[in-house]
């Protein structure tokens, strides 16, 4: 068995996981992340983020703009019943898929002395404050401090026994990339029977829609297709755009058994960061931007612990959940909040109704579901 040892250790090289690895890099700790598919790779996501975390990227000299990155700067929201509401953005964003992002983060922490494997964590053991870490290749990594990056569900989740991956989850999302003619500036979210879809821009004037929808609902149908044609052509936007547009997947990825809210931030000493620490409805449209705030938050504690400010690893794993807690609990609960009355057909139409008499209520809903401008202090 190959035996090697860091700092910190990094299970999964997503879009947290990476910007994590940056921001420990940049501060001068070791760090390895273990990813266990090579770059690139589409992922089931809104791909969208809000400008809050973009003077955090510049920080950390991985501006996604540089990409490409489509700049957006309204929402608009539409119901079944064929209305619908367009307001600005209080902060706006950018499109970017993590087709193209997550390569770049993770050449550039390649390009600055990071070190990426390629392989897939078995287990996780903690004593005498170090983690030994074992993959499926044998390789086993001796780390100070090990960070859970690795996304909606893992088969880690099983070993770590977390709750949330006993239960049954009633949803599917569905995503692909599709060419037709669709504003530069726009976020669409798009309600219909059983579910919601987003609608936006990404680099290279490419359209990504991805839609969550009820799993029950969806496997009457015979496939994704005829799914989108019987269910999601009922909102006239909808239809609209697919009818306009060319899918440039062979066939959309899709994931199921998603599992939203809180999930635990800290689980035998492993920190917890973007959707491995919970997952926020797409409908809230900043995911992505969740992901990176937690990476944000733990990459701080941890270097403050590792120079010796802050005095132990209880008071550091207890500060990050309060923290935790403190930027995200009241968006998740905000987000399963407008989900489950979206789901509800006449409720949501009465609630647009609402929004379209008094117009300055949507962007107040958009505020509690997104943050501040993030800053760091040097």
């Amino acid at each position: 068995m190959m035996h090697d040892e860091t700092e910190i250790l990094i299970i999964g090289g997503g879009l947290a996981g990476l910007t994590a690895a940056l921001h420990l890099q940049k501060v001068g700790l070791e760090v390895i992340v273990v990813e266990k598919t090579a770059y690139p790779q589409h992922k089931v996501c809104g791909e969208y983020i809000s400008n809050e975390v973009l003077p955090y990227l510049q920080w950390l000299e991985a501006d996604p703009r540089f990409l490409g990155a489509a700049a957006i700067s309204k929402l608009q929201f539409s119901m079944l019943s064929g209305r619908s509401i367009c307001t600005k953005l209080p902060l706006g964003g950018f499109g970017i898929s993590r087709y193209s992002l997550d390569q770049y983060l993770c050449e550039l922490f390649k390009s600055k002395g990071g070190r990426v494997i390629y392989d897939t964590v078995d287990t996780v053991e903690f004593g005498d404050e170090r983690f030994t870490i074992t993959t499926l290749t044998a390789k086993r990594i001796s780390a100070r401090q090990v960070i859970g990056a690795y996304g909606k569900r893992s088969a880690i989740d099983l070993k770590l026994k977390r709750d949330f991956i006993q239960e049954k989850s009633p949803f599917l999302a569905v995503k692909a990339h599709y060419s037709g003619e669709f504003p530069d500036h726009l976020v669409g979210l798009h309600n219909f029977r059983g579910g919601y879809c987003g609608v936006s821009k990404v680099e290279g004037q490419k359209i990504n829609i991805c839609y969550l929808t009820d799993y029950n609902s969806f496997k009457s149908h015979k496939n994704i297709d005829a799914f989108q044609e019987q269910v999601l052509y009922q909102n006239k936007y909808l239809k609209a755009i697919f009818e306009h547009s060319h899918r440039l997947f062979e066939s959309p990825l899709s994931i199921s058994q998603l599992a939203f809210g809180v999930k635990e931030a800290v689980l035998d000493h492993v920190l917890m960061i973007g959707d491995t620490a919970g997952l926020i409805h797409p409908l809230c449209g900043n995911g992505m931007g969740m992901a990176i705030h937690s990476a944000k938050i733990c990459a701080e504690l941890l270097a403050d612990f590792f120079r010796g400010k802050i005095q132990n690893r209880v008071l550091m794993e207890k500060m990050y959940i309060s923290a935790w807690n403190h930027q995200f609990g009241s968006r998740l609960r905000m987000g399963s909040l407008l989900s489950s009355m979206l789901r509800k057909e006449k409720l949501a139409d009465i609630m647009l109704g609402g929004m379209i008499c008094f117009p300055a209520v949507l962007p107040l809903i958009i505020k509690k579901t997104h943050g501040k401008m993030l800053t760091v202090d040097e």
